[in-house]
């Protein structure tokens, strides 16, 4: 179940949102196989450490982050996935493994990559493993005021395959 705390945030500063069931997932392309969308519909949080400071990275569940990016993006030395030790008792009452995006709410600066800011909206995680919400990127956005960066991991582009239909 949501935790409390995150609907009367949401509530409070007048954000709409649909909650969605779903089996229990416990990974982002899980989530997204579970409520039968694609994963770029779903954002997943990453909480890296930048420096000595904490941050929630909102990147799409079918994509990897890119620390060498984060650290640019930030104007930090360095930058590492945090340990669950460093961040589960910020988010106490949620599932470890689903800490939503509200930085706001658990007083962590959010960074969202840049290719979910042209989404309509967004599936996240809300500190459960068997429910998320749904809130419109515009919403997200205006809520968090994140800092919008590169931070994917690039893919090497498919090469072109040609066949030749004569030996």
């Amino acid at each position: 179940m949501i935790p409390e705390s995150i609907q009367h945030y949401l509530h409070d500063h007048h954000v709409p949102f649909l909650r969605h069931w779903h089996p229990r997932a416990v990974t982002a392309q899980e989530l997204a196989q579970a409520l039968h969308v694609t994963g770029y519909r779903v954002a997943k949080s990453v909480i890296v450490r930048a420096d000595q400071q904490l941050w929630i990275c909102l990147i799409p569940a079918v994509e990897t982050l890119d620390l060498e990016k984060v650290g640019e993006a930030l104007g930090t030395r360095e930058a590492r996935l945090a340990t669950e030790d460093e961040f589960a008792n910020l988010f106490p009452e949620c599932e470890l493994g689903a800490e939503p995006p509200f930085g706001k709410l658990y007083g962590l600066p959010v960074v969202m990559d840049e290719s979910l800011g042209v989404a309509e909206d967004l599936l996240l995680r809300a500190g459960s493993h068997e429910e998320a919400l749904e809130v419109s990127v515009e919403d997200f956005i205006g809520l968090e005021a994140p800092r919008m960066a590169a931070l994917l991991i690039e893919r090497p582009a498919h090469p072109t395959v040609h066949h030749d239909l004569h030996p």
